[in-house]
């Protein structure tokens, strides 16, 4: 085994895992009046880590991907572009968090030293090519995760979030770990190319339950209906910011880590999972669609949204093509920006005292009390709705195209006509923001980091994100290339 290579394809893991470290002794040292200092540390470090993973993506010497630690990982162009995702959206959600915590004394240099080890446990997640890989990776994420929900210690919806998603997630992972079980069994391996080989020649019942398993706990990180039960629950519970991360990066993560079991280990077994996952498209579209009309807390309604729009993302996963990849891979990068955009918005949502409005019905009137703040939050909600010429309607569009040349016309048939329902209540907020009387609540000002971070998810969003087209197909579908060639 090559160790040399080994640590050079990972990295960007190894690079903020000892970022990570040195940061945790400045924490223990510095005290709580470090930790603005540690963001800025922990932001630089994430830059860092993009770099050095955006060589792997651009370079042609590993497009197609190298493998690691005796094939326990693989470094390749799929994995490059969901860090960088992973990578920006950690990046977006640190700048944006020390203003929320301004008003109490919360705000510790434990929070950004969560993220990056939350950021290595995901890219460990997406270049797994090993069972025991993708746990690991999974469960320091998770890990991570559970405290960040709980990080308001004052707050009891803080409180009740973490708890319920460690449970949660906790069932998740035992389901996780069955499925795993079998599949190994069965397969005699948990390596991913082992276990595609294995499953060549046929399919027995028992690995179809391995992969029934594995892919039900997979769906719990991916809040993809019937597993999503936690997301509306601590989506309002966490800290706004926190929110803000779960509905970007792990989103991320859990999506290319799925994508990439399901097409480099089960590749050979599409017709099986693809019934899974056309039933879980379809559900959480019209599940998240449903759920969030009657929604009277805004981060409630976004965590619908989130359900809704991994229905989407999921039908291009069932295509099962190298186009249906790379559209998903569209819509994720789309995703990212219009989620950051949207929490964002919301974080800028304060009353005279500074305290978080969170209710749909305070946001009555904000385009003549806050005309740029309506401007901007309009643009996520019509984005999301897929609603042309905004940008979400491209991650729509290319993902019902990779369907229907799939012959899944059906499946794409459907997913344009729920996707009119969830039209409806992104209209309704803006239809509460332009034309009900003021309610004169969102009267506190916003920070610069907060305006900075809206306005180029703004711009993403808009007309002017098509320009990024080419460029963003160029790189999805190199990055599809690279998956399905590992397949």
């Amino acid at each position: 085994m090559d160790y040399a290579n080994s640590l050079y394809l990972t990295g960007p893991e190894v690079f903020l895992s000892v970022s990570g470290l040195i940061l945790t002794l400045l924490a223990a040292w510095g005290g709580r009046p470090s930790a603005r200092y540690t963001t800025i540390l922990a932001v630089a470090a994430l830059f860092g880590a993009g770099a050095l993973t955006a060589q792997f993506l651009i370079n042609d010497a590993y497009s197609l991907g190298g493998d690691a630690f005796g094939g326990l990982y693989r470094m390749d162009a799929f994995g490059s572009m969901a860090k960088l995702l992973i990578y920006a959206a950690a990046i977006g959600c640190l700048i944006v968090t020390p203003r929320f915590f301004d008003k109490g004394t919360e705000y510790r240099p434990e929070y950004p030293l969560l993220v990056v080890f939350a950021a290595v446990g995901m890219g460990m997640m997406v270049s797994a090519a090993d069972l025991m890989t993708l746990y690991i990776g999974l469960e320091m994420s998770s890990l991570a995760s559970y405290v960040l929900a709980s990080f308001a210690r004052s707050d009891g919806r803080s409180a009740e979030a973490g708890l319920k998603y460690f449970v949660l997630g906790a069932l998740a992972s035992g389901i996780l770990l069955y499925g795993i079980s079998l599949v190994y069994g069965f397969a005699g391996s948990t390596s991913y190319p082992a276990i595609r080989a294995a499953f060549d020649g046929g399919l027995g019942t028992g690995a179809m339950f391995g992969i029934v398993f594995v892919l039900a706990g997979l769906a719990f990180k991916i809040s993809a209906v019937p597993f999503h039960m936690w997301t509306p629950d601590v989506y309002e519970g966490a800290p706004t910011p926190v929110t803000t991360f779960f509905a970007t990066a792990p989103k991320v993560a859990a999506i290319a880590m799925t994508a990439r079991i399901s097409l480099d280990a089960f590749g050979n077994q599409v017709d099986v999972w693809r019934q899974i996952v056309i039933f879980a498209a379809l559900a959480s579209i019209l599940v998240g669609a449903l759920g969030a009309i009657g929604q009277s807390n805004v981060k409630r309604l976004l965590a619908y949204s989130s359900i809704n729009n991994v229905g989407f993302i999921l039908i291009g996963l069932a295509a099962g093509t190298a186009a249906g990849t790379s559209a998903m891979l569209v819509y994720l990068a789309i995703y990212v920006a219009m989620s950051l955009g949207s929490f964002v918005a919301v974080l800028m949502m304060r009353d005279a005292a500074g305290n978080q409005v969170e209710s749909i019905a305070d946001m009555a009137g904000l385009s003549r009390t806050n005309p740029m703040l309506a401007l901007c939050l309009a643009a996520m909600m019509l984005s999301l709705a897929g609603i042309p010429p905004l940008f979400g309607f491209w991650g729509k569009f290319v993902v019902f195209q990779a369907a229907v040349e799939a012959d899944l016309v059906v499946l794409a048939a459907i997913g344009i006509a729920a996707s009119v329902i969830g039209a409806f209540y992104y209209l309704k907020i803006v239809k509460i923001m332009y034309f009900d009387e003021p309610a004169e609540v969102v009267t506190g000002k916003s920070d610069l980091s907060h305006w900075a971070v809206l306005a180029i998810c703004a711009i993403v969003v808009s007309p002017l994100g098509y320009l990024a087209t080419k460029p963003l197909g160029v790189l999805a579908d190199r990055a599809a290339a690279a998956l399905v060639f590992a397949g």
